[in-house]
């Protein structure tokens, strides 16, 4: 059986299990899983009579709703791909992605006409859809059929600012979803799990859709974690026993108990990615919320999840618990030599979750995957028990409320301003988003240049979690020998001088 089939028929077979059964929370109500299940068929018809079919991919503009996750299950079922992307991106990194995915066409939400219209322009089909359903007819464009094995295509930047985008097959959604709820304590039937992260965020793809949609979880579905009211009422209003989500979101959850009183008396786990979780806020959620709490680690190459405290019994403050069952782990030197189990090092893993690398990028797949072994890029340290401990980053990486920023990609645009010789940006502590992005500039001589006209100008190339909070102008940067500029240097400096958001 092919591996889209299975993942379809693993859903289709729990909706119709639940037929009359709460399956999707949306704005106040529930569709049942008979009343879901005609939604996908209806949209799985809709996208066949546009041309699209095995291999085929839809870019996907759209918040979390139920027609989204309807257009994905339509779209495994024709043994296509979903790409769910980030319209926040900008209108000209925005197609760029899409051109390099290459779709049938594009599914936007409302309010994103300007993005339609210059995907149109571009000979992208797109449509304007409500969150509910239906999907509008299109006609789609013809695209080169790929591997139909692909399940969804999660894009990034990349680190050079060129698009990049990572293929996850249907198997490796299915491998870490089973994975996940079979190991993680709290993921017993019945239990509601809330949606609440970004669509276009592997961790919230995956554990917040694909996995209560493969284990009949009934799932709360909400657009977006800001308004925090909405989130909150939603919270309290659908009974939510499980919550997904990045470290950044748990001090509005804790202040709202606190400040104004609120109690979320079904809420019983949160299980947290995307950013370290700091133990002391941890420990409040604990003790003030009554909530089990558990840390993880993941990366989009893994589909997402790597490791994970398992248990309130077994879990180890202050560490990302053990590899999932079905991993192979490695510590390697930054030169990729195989490196004693106690040593520090940077983990490479190998197994089920793993991906086959960069969509239509062989190049960068080289880079990052060899014979099966993915180099995740983390320098970590492991204990007697398999327990993980992430240290560092084997690159700059800067994550910002749970969303990865790379410098150099801030740095290209900054650089691309007339009286900017040269930049770099590094990732700043935060007590709202973890860490922000600051940049140092160097300007041309003679030239001048305030930090609100750098700041300006960033914001009308980059995504608003990707723009400097804070631009020092300098006279030179720390480099290296053979002229790299020392990142490393800037974040001792700004660490030693008490830099913090």
């Amino acid at each position: 059986m092919p591996e889209f089939e299975r993942l379809e028929r693993i859903i289709t077979g729990r909706l119709e299990e639940n037929a009359s059964k709460p399956a999707v929370w949306w704005k106040g109500s529930w569709m049942n899983g008979a009343e879901f299940l005609g939604l996908i068929a209806n949209t799985e018809k809709i996208l066949e009579e546009s041309g699209f079919g095995p291999g085929s991919r839809i870019a996907i503009f759209m918040a979390n709703s139920p027609l989204l996750w309807a257009i994905a299950v339509a779209a495994w079922r024709l043994g296509g791909a979903i790409a769910p992307l980030n319209a926040r991106s900008g209108i000209n990194a925005s197609l760029k992605i899409v051109e390099h995915i290459d779709p049938v066409g594009a599914v936007l939400g409302d309010g994103m006409d300007s993005l339609a219209k210059t995907l149109e322009g571009a000979g992208i089909p797109a449509v304007i859809a409500p969150p509910v359903g239906p999907l509008p007819g299109f006609k789609g464009r013809k695209d080169t059929r790929e591997d139909e094995s692909t399940a969804v295509i999660f894009a990034t930047s990349g680190t050079t600012g060129a698009p990049k985008a990572v293929q996850v097959s249907h198997g490796n959604l299915v491998d870490n979803s089973l994975k996940v709820h079979e190991n993680i304590e709290g993921f017993d039937t019945g239990r509601i799990l809330m949606n609440v992260l970004p669509n276009f965020h592997s961790l919230g793809f995956t554990i917040c859709g694909v996995l209560p949609l493969c284990y009949g979880l009934p799932m709360v579905i909400v657009s977006s974690f800001i308004p925090v009211k909405e989130t909150l009422d939603a919270l309290m209003a659908a009974e939510v026993s499980i919550l997904i989500a990045v470290p950044t979101m748990l001090p509005f959850l804790l202040g709202a108990v606190l400040k104004e009183g609120i109690s979320f008396p079904h809420l019983k786990y949160i299980l947290t990615g995307g950013g370290k979780l700091d133990p002391t806020l941890e420990g409040r959620i604990r003790k003030d919320m009554g909530v089990i709490c558990f840390e993880g680690y993941g990366l989009t190459e893994c589909s997402p999840v790597v490791s994970c405290n398992p248990s309130e019994k077994k879990r180890k403050l202050g560490t990302v618990g053990p590899p999932l069952p079905g991993y192979e782990i490695q510590i390697r030197g930054l030169e990729g030599e195989i490196l004693p189990g106690s040593e520090e090092g940077v983990l490479w893993v190998k197994g089920p979750s793993v991906t086959s690398g960069y969509f239509r990028a062989p190049e960068l797949t080289a880079e990052r995957f060899h014979d099966g072994w993915l180099d995740t890029g983390d320098i970590v340290k492991i204990d007697e028990d398999g327990f993980i401990s992430i240290l560092d980053r084997a690159t700059d990486l800067i994550i910002v409320g749970g969303f990865n920023v790379y410098p150099q990609e801030v740095e290209t645009v900054l650089n691309a301003h007339p009286a900017v010789k040269m930049s770099a940006a590094i990732g700043i502590s935060s007590s709202m988003s973890g860490e922000v992005v600051k940049a140092f500039v160097v300007p041309f001589e003679g030239t001048e240049v305030t930090q609100h006209d750098l700041v300006q100008y960033a914001k009308e190339h980059l995504a608003h979690y990707k723009v400097p909070r804070k631009i020092d102008i300098v006279d030179e940067l720390p480099l290296s020998s053979v002229g790299k500029v020392l990142r490393r240097k800037l974040r001792e400096d700004e660490k030693a001088a008490g830099g913090e958001n």
